[in-house]
């Protein structure tokens, strides 16, 4: 698609852990007409927070960040701002990564792999069309799909399963939730029986697998 250099500039959030990920895409997007990257956040809460201060035309965010992660950013910032264009930028390619972001209100998705001439192509085609998957996430769709996590656990029981993995003991984890010991502890067994798993390093491998925690 032909820029037009009378049209408006298209607004971008970045949102990254990792700061030179987030200049290296920063870098190549300044080099697209038209497109202004107006602000960066590490996590998905300064996402949301930066979200409802400029309100931008689209949104390019990692899954896996500490805290608030990018599905859940997602989530929240489709809910409140339907209008802005959620993309993922992702280094994870599963069927359940793209299905779990679509459904949290994604629009698009591509790889931290791909070719620099794809984040405009992403970029303009979000914003042209409503959507963008770039061939090989296309491609992973087509092939049947394992159940999502959302599918075999709770929503605590995901946060609790993501502070496990994390290598936190149970009062730690029941500190941070506002929970007992015991009430933790009656989750990771009822955990563990969901994902017919026995033990805490399975349970991690499935979380990494699965893009709770990074590996």
């Amino acid at each position: 698609m032909k820029y037009t250099p009378a049209a408006k500039s298209i607004r971008v959030v970045l949102a990254d852990d990792h700061d030179l990920v987030r200049s290296g895409i920063k870098a190549l997007l300044s080099m697209v007409e038209g497109v202004d990257v107006i602000a960066e956040a590490r996590d998905g809460k300064e996402l949301i927070t930066l979200v409802e201060s400029l309100l931008p035309d689209v949104v390019m965010t990692d899954i896996s960040m500490p805290g608030m992660d990018g599905i859940t950013a997602i989530s929240e910032i489709h809910g409140k701002h339907p209008q802005v264009r959620l993309l993922v930028l992702s280094m994870y390619d599963t069927v359940d990564f793209v299905k779990r972001a679509v459904a949290s209100g994604a629009c698009g998705y591509l790889m931290k792999d791909a070719p620099p001439f794809e984040l405009e192509q992403a970029v303009r085609s979000v914003m042209a069309t409503g959507s963008y998957f770039s061939p090989a996430i296309a491609q992973r769709l087509l092939q049947p799909s394992e159940p999502t996590v959302d599918d075999e656990l709770t929503h605590r029981q995901v946060e609790i399963l993501k502070l496990i993995a994390q290598g936190r003991a149970s009062k730690e984890i029941a500190y941070e939730l506002g929970l007992s010991p015991k009430t933790v502890d009656v989750h990771r067994a009822r955990i563990m029986e969901r994902l017919r798993l026995n033990d805490i390093a399975s349970l991690t491998l499935y979380a990494v697998r699965k893009g709770l925690i990074k590996p």
